[in-house]
């Protein structure tokens, strides 16, 4: 038995993996996040922690029998984070997350420091990746600064209270700025233009490797044996790919989580970086990964289900009610509600409704921010098609995946074929792909086959282009990509 830890924005998510490769039981636990200004976004570690502890209350109740059996864990989580450790390795201050939007001055200047930075790292520097936010704490809180003996990113400090290790893997190590991310290592002059040397850093492994055991205290505290090997895991887009089998070039999948985000795997390293695509190592040896990223996907979804009261479930169902005719009369949306990274690379863009009348509703608008948030994708689709040429398979026309709690929306899944022009495969699951990665890498650090635990999962629906629907997503299309730089002079 694997048990995958899948550390969210949102929560922790827990899942149980057998030897026959069947989920046997999946367990949740929030997470508050904290916004003290204007695009900042933080959260205190030690609740990672506890949500963590809590889940596993939950899953050992819900399987006790296969819970005991738990022979292997794999860590995922969301990337870019800034956890600063200080000599004791007590944590300095929260967490500054991947949305957070405050280190925009940070990335011009890490960017003239090194002016290879992009060739090495395969990235444009954008605030919310992890080098620009330790320039910022060196500025604006030179006395944290100081006390800084270890920087780690988020599931690699959850790995460290479990296991007592500081290790990273390649994927996730990608996304700090920091990795020469073609020859999967450190780069020590990266690290020296943040004040940074590679003795602050963890040790890297792939992600199927075995990393080191759970804590004699942790296992006796969590009812397992001793021994109990932890891998390296994987950043939560990768280890999401691992989840549904993409292992080869071309296979990729389409994310509607807390974000947004196109990926595909490839074979080499190769930069996109003047189209704000990300080009990262992927969480198996050997191979890369391209993704488009927007910062607001189901986030955007729930975001309006807040406002106006209604639960997700149901705005999506009068959404599939609506026929082509009300749709064409609904309003626009930019759904830069935490700014943007592909294709624009904007932190300081917010979102926009254009169009409004008094004879939208609620219904009208969930339509609006669904099909923006769909938008979205196709512009960063099209920002990794134009790239295409420059690596092989990147455009594969095969069916990509449906990962995400925005899945869930038969709706959404529909306007969203239609709109990239492409099949999407909605897997058994498929919320829960980045805990299942997990749980992948942990049974191949157990000495499991990639080719093996490393599969392609059932679909539970297909959804492919219907061509009313795509003319209609296309002439819009073009109206909302004329809106950003309308609008533009006004973020």
């Amino acid at each position: 038995m694997y048990l995958g830890i899948d550390l969210g924005t949102s929560g922790v998510k827990l899942l149980l993996l057998g030897e026959d490769q069947q989920v046997h039981a999946v367990a949740d636990a929030p997470v508050p996040q904290h916004r003290p200004q204007p695009t900042w976004s933080e959260q205190h570690p030690a609740h990672w922690l506890a949500a963590a502890e809590a889940a596993v209350a939950q899953l050992r109740a819900q399987a006790p029998d296969a819970w005991a059996r738990v022979r292997g864990v794999g860590l995922s989580g969301h990337m870019h984070g800034a956890v600063v450790l200080g000599a004791q390795g007590e944590v300095l201050r929260p967490a500054i997350l991947w949305n957070d939007g405050r280190a925009a001055a940070e990335c011009a200047e890490l960017e003239q420091a090194v002016p290879a930075s992009r060739q090495i790292t395969g990235n444009l520097a954008m605030p919310g990746f992890t080098a620009p936010k330790l320039l910022w704490l060196r500025t604006h809180e030179p006395k944290v600064f100081a006390r800084i003996r270890s920087v780690l990113l988020p599931k690699d400090w959850l790995r460290l209270q479990l296991t007592g290790d500081a290790v990273s893997d390649m994927s996730d190590a990608s996304g700090t700025l920091w990795l020469d991310v073609a020859r999967r290592d450190w780069s020590d002059t990266l690290l020296a233009a943040c004040g940074l040397t590679c003795a602050h850093m963890p040790r890297l492994a792939e992600g199927s490797d075995a990393t080191g055991t759970l804590r004699a205290d942790v296992a006796a505290r969590w009812g397992l044996p001793p021994g109990v090997v932890v891998a390296a895991g994987a950043g939560d887009n990768a280890a999401s790919a691992v989840g549904v089998g993409a292992r080869q070039v071309g296979q990729g999948f389409v994310s509607l989580g807390t974000s947004g985000v196109v990926f595909r795997v490839v074979d080499r390293f190769a930069p996109a970086t003047e189209r704000a695509v990300h080009t990262f190592a992927h969480a198996l040896p050997g191979r890369w990964h391209q993704m488009a990223v927007m910062l607001s996907a189901a986030s955007a979804f729930g975001w309006l289900a807040r406002i106006t009261g209604q639960p997700e479930a149901q705005l999506s169902a009068a959404v599939q009610g609506m026929d082509l005719a009300r749709h064409a009369q609904a309003p626009l949306f930019l759904p830069y509600l935490s700014g943007e990274r592909t294709p624009h690379n904007n932190a300081a863009a917010t979102g926009v409704f254009m169009g409004l009348r008094a004879e939208h509703d609620a219904t009208d608008m969930a339509c609006a921010v669904m099909e923006g948030v769909g938008f979205g994708l196709m512009d960063g689709l099209q920002a990794m098609q134009a790239a295409a040429g420059e690596v092989e398979g990147a455009a594969s026309a095969a069916p990509l995946a449906l990962v995400g709690g925005g899945a869930r929306s038969d709706a959404w899944a529909q306007l969203l074929a239609s709109g990239l022009g492409c099949t999407l495969e909605r897997p058994d699951g498929a919320h829960a792909a980045a805990a299942l990665g997990a749980a992948r890498l942990a049974a191949m650090a157990c000495g499991g086959a990639e080719a093996l635990w490393c599969q392609g999962l059932p679909a539970d629906a297909r959804f492919s282009p219907e061509p009313a629907q795509q003319a209609l997503l296309q002439e819009r299309h073009a109206r909302f990509k004329a809106l950003y730089p309308a609008l533009l002079p006004h973020f």
